[in-house]
């Protein structure tokens, strides 16, 4: 075979994790930065709640691009990313988008493909995970329950 087709997340599930991590980060009492990429690493939807960190635009926009990029949550580094550690300075691939801070998560389908990411900053590590993690779960429950259906290439 001479093509593959990989599915993506459309506008519509990146609206919705976008609302959900909103919601989620008004919960906690956190603004955020959440940014939204389809599974090719590019970016679908970000938005910047009032309040949240100028600085922390571009970390989120990172957490989301490592998350769809390398399919997995920028948490799994932690300690492997120290020196000796078998991803030691990792974070200078990819033109130093490549982060290692919690908080971007894959967003996958009922098949465990990648579809996109989010990727939260302005809180902590551990808030910016939780807010991803709403967003994402939020988009995933839609697609269980066949709300969004797949594109047709």
């Amino acid at each position: 075979m001479a093509t593959t087709y990989t599915p993506t997340l459309t506008l519509a599930g990146a609206r919705a994790a976008v609302a959900a991590a909103e919601s989620e980060a008004q919960r906690i009492g956190v603004p955020m930065n959440i940014a939204i990429m389809d599974s090719s690493c590019h970016l679908i939807a970000f938005h910047r709640m009032e309040g949240a960190k100028i600085t922390s635009i571009d970390i989120a926009l990172n957490k989301a691009f490592t998350a769809a990029g390398h399919r997995a949550p920028t948490s799994i580094y932690k300690e492997n990313v120290w020196p000796g550690g078998a991803a030691f300075s990792i974070w200078n691939s990819n033109g130093g988008k490549f982060t290692t801070i919690a908080g971007g998560v894959p967003i996958v389908d009922n098949e465990g493909r990648v579809l996109g990411a989010i990727g939260c900053s302005t809180g902590t590590p551990p808030q910016d995970e939780q807010v991803a993690k709403v967003g994402k779960e939020a988009v995933e429950k839609i697609i269980k329950e066949g709300k969004i259906m797949k594109a047709k290439l």
